[in-house]
């Protein structure tokens, strides 16, 4: 995909997401990610509308790889545990929680 149709995909998914259509954004963004593996803003989106659509399993898989490639990735580290809380697993949670709080502060 040449990098302006990427950069419109983007710009398409962020607007879905904006619009609140999670899945509709997700659609868009895996095939952004797809083509463009190592940008982490679309992965990061892409684990949001994954959330925001309680595709779980998927936001949890996108952040884990987010937090593998930038640990000091504060937001992540947050998503990441509260993806888990939804998912039941507080004991999971709970070290990206902290790790949050101990980066922002909160």
């Amino acid at each position: 995909m040449p990098i302006e149709t990427l950069a419109e995909e983007y710009e398409r998914g962020r607007l879905f997401f904006d619009a609140k259509d999670y899945i509709g954004a997700a659609r868009i963004l895996a095939e952004v990610v797809a083509a463009a593996p190592d940008n982490l803003g679309a992965r990061l989106l892409l684990a949001r509308a994954y959330y925001h659509s309680a595709q779980l399993g998927r936001a949890e898989a996108q952040l884990r790889l987010v937090l593998e490639r930038d640990p000091a990735e504060g937001y992540a580290c947050l998503l990441l545990g509260r993806t888990l809380q939804r998912q039941h697993r507080p004991k999971d949670a709970e070290p990206y929680l902290r790790l949050h709080a101990a980066m922002t502060g909160a």
